[in-house]
């Protein structure tokens, strides 16, 4: 059949053709209009993509699922299901709509397959974002839906737990785990709540907070967090000090990196915002070694950051990973990525044990 995976190197130069945001929104239009489409549904699906195995207790058709920030709106989360994802993630989502960040506020660095963005969590709002997760057929058809979550940017930081309270209960009752998102670079001062005794204060209101909506709705749904590629060892090991104490149960490491040191000198690597891409793998690997070697071997690590082909997904799971996620290089590498990770890990002993 000539699907997606054999499409997408000939629509990939139409894209590339386009402001990086532009196609992006094409790109998923494009997604929903084909699966709402009998005729064109299958051309989404995705081949050989089974490796079951566990996540935080939920099962997992495979441990390739799809980063938070593609699909900020969970508009299109039974298109994006259908190219092969294990799980999905969608958001960051706030309490209330924004624009996010003046445009252009995306930018493709083709020759180190990267991107740049600062978007500035531009959403339609927690309201909206709900109304479409309630849409979804994903999780009726035994996927698994992560929900993530952000502070608005006119919030104040001292404020902050108020909109991650407001998100954490309208997010509950639909996902299957909700992500803490404090490590975006484009909400300013966000990864300050990174900090020891910020992230204490945060995560216990956030612990207070689930236990009385899991004995409001009678289910625990698990909570991660989401932390930034460009921490010290000394800040890595307080984070692992202090997620255990208010029975985090994950982390999802990297977010996009402030660093430039792997591009300098290409076409908008003085852009700011975030790095995504190849030049975050190396990073990431070393957060989550680090990680692993402090919370031990039964701590769930989700490794995001610049997998580019199987052999970066199985070095994620090897530096400690239990499964990982793509974004950029979807966008280089097209659908057919999902399928060469879940390839490379089948060889993993991991994976081959289950």
């Amino acid at each position: 059949m000539f699907n997606t995976f054999k499409l997408y190197p000939f629509v990939r130069p139409l894209l590339f053709s386009m402001d990086a945001e532009t196609a992006h929104e094409m790109t998923l239009k494009s997604l929903q209009k084909a699966h709402h489409c009998k005729v064109t549904r299958d051309l989404l699906k995705g081949n050989h993509t089974l490796l079951p195995s566990t996540l935080m207790g939920l099962p997992l058709r495979n441990p390739i699922g799809l980063a938070a920030g593609l699909d900020k709106n969970g508009e299109c989360i039974d298109a994006l299901g259908q190219l092969g994802f294990g799980f999905i993630e969608v958001g960051t989502v706030t309490p209330r709509a924004q624009p996010g960040n003046p445009k252009p506020r995306m930018f493709r660095l083709p020759q180190a397959e990267s991107l740049i963005n600062r978007m500035g969590f531009n959403n339609h709002g927690l309201d909206t974002f709900l109304q479409n997760v309630q849409k979804s057929e994903w999780r009726a058809k035994r996927g698994v839906l992560g929900l993530n979550i952000g502070k608005n940017a006119d919030t104040p930081i001292e404020n902050a737990a108020s909109d991650y309270l407001i998100g954490l209960e309208g997010v509950y009752p639909f996902a299957d785990y909700v992500t803490i998102n404090i490590s975006s670079p484009n909400t300013k001062n966000l990864r300050a709540l990174q900090g020891g005794d910020e992230l204490s204060d945060l995560l216990r209101q956030i612990a207070d907070k689930r236990k009385e909506l899991a004995d409001h709705y009678g289910r625990r749904v698990p909570v991660v967090v989401k932390i930034a590629p460009d921490l010290e060892t000394e800040q890595i090991q307080a984070i692992a000090h202090i997620l255990p104490l208010y029975e985090i149960d994950g982390v999802i490491a990297t977010n996009t990196t402030l660093s430039r040191n792997a591009v300098q000198g290409l076409k908008h690597s003085e852009e700011s915002g975030g790095l995504s891409g190849p030049p975050v793998h190396e990073l990431s690997l070393k957060v989550i070694e680090s990680l692993r070697k402090e919370m031990g071997p039964d701590f769930t690590i989700i490794g995001v950051g610049g997998i580019n082909s199987g052999q970066q997904a199985l070095e994620k799971i090897n530096a400690g990973a239990n499964a990982v996620q793509l974004y950029t290089g979807l966008i280089y590498q097209g659908p057919k990525l999902i399928a060469d990770c879940v390839d490379a890990l089948r060889k993993c002993d991991v994976f081959m044990r289950k």
